[in-house]
C-alpha cells in the first residue's frame, strides 16, 4: 500500500524481453531509499516488485521490475521509452505518514489529458475510461501516475474530470510535462470503488441471509 505522496522521480533506463514478461530498469540519480528484492515500488502509480539487489551507476541506483503481460496492457508502463521519467514512492511502514490517502498501486485504467490549464492556477483536464466516471467524486481523491490529488471539478455528461497541481507537484513529480493527449494512469479511490461495487451488485432491499 501506498499514500500517493511521490518521493523522487526516475529514468526509464530499459524494457527487455524477460521470462515473466518485460525487465524494467530505471535509474533513480536523487533517490536515498535502497530496497531489498522482493520490496515494493510504485513507479508512476504501478506496485512492482524489485527484482534483484539495486545496482550501482555513475548517474544513480539502477532497480529492476519483472512487469508481466496484464500490466503492460493496463497501463502505460508498456508504452515508456529509455528516458522517459517515472515517478517513484516505497511503500507504507507503520510509522509513515498518511499525507495522501490509501494507494494500493492497482491501475485501474489509463486516461488522456484533455487540457492543461496554466494561467491563474495549472489544472489538468483529464478524459478516463467511461467504466471509471463512476469512481470520480467531486472532491474526493485520485492518483495520476503515483501522485494523490484531489478532484477539482467532475463534468460526468461529457465524462471528464480536473484537478489542480501546486507548485510542489510541478517541481516534484512528472505531472508538469504532461501536455493535452498524454496518457496517465488512474487509481480511483478504494473507498469509492467499494461503495459503488456493494452498491451495484447488493442493493439495500435485499433481504439479508
Amino acid at each position: 500500500m501506498f499514500t500517493g505522496l511521490v518521493q523522487s522521480t526516475g529514468v526509464l533506463e530499459s524494457l527487455s524481453p524477460a521470462p515473466a514478461g518485460r525487465r524494467l530498469v530505471v535509474r533513480c540519480p536523487r533517490w536515498d531509499h535502497r530496497p531489498a528484492p522482493g520490496d515494493s515500488i510504485a513507479v508512476s502509480g504501478c506496485c512492482l516488485t524489485v527484482a534483484e539487489p539495486p545496482r550501482a551507476s555513475p548517474e544513480g541506483m539502477l532497480l529492476a521490475f519483472d512487469v508481466v503481460p496484464e500490466t503492460l496492457d493496463r497501463t502505460t508502463l508498456g508504452g515508456l521509452a529509455p528516458g522517459g521519467a517515472v515517478n517513484l514512492e516505497h511503500s507504507v511502514t507503520a510509522s509513515t505518514l498518511m499525507g495522501g490517502h490509501f494507494v494500493q498501486g492497482h491501475v485501474d485504467g489509463v486516461g488522456r489529458i484533455d487540457r492543461v490549464q496554466t494561467q491563474g492556477q495549472w489544472r489538468l483536464r483529464v478524459a478516463p475510461p467511461p467504466a471509471l466516471m463512476p469512481y470520480i467524486v467531486p472532491k474526493g481523491s485520485v492518483c495520476l501516475d503515483g501522485v494523490s490529488l484531489t478532484i477539482a471539478e467532475v463534468n460526468p455528461a461529457e465524462g471528464w474530470f480536473e484537478v489542480a497541481l501546486i507548485p510542489t507537484t510541478l517541481e516534484r513529480t512528472t505531472l508538469g510535462a504532461l501536455r493535452p493527449g498524454s496518457a496517465v494512469n488512474i487509481e480511483a479511490d478504494v473507498l469509492v470503488k467499494t461503495v459503488v461495487h456493494v452498491l451495484r451488485n447488493y442493493p439495500l432491499d435485499t433481504p439479508a441471509r
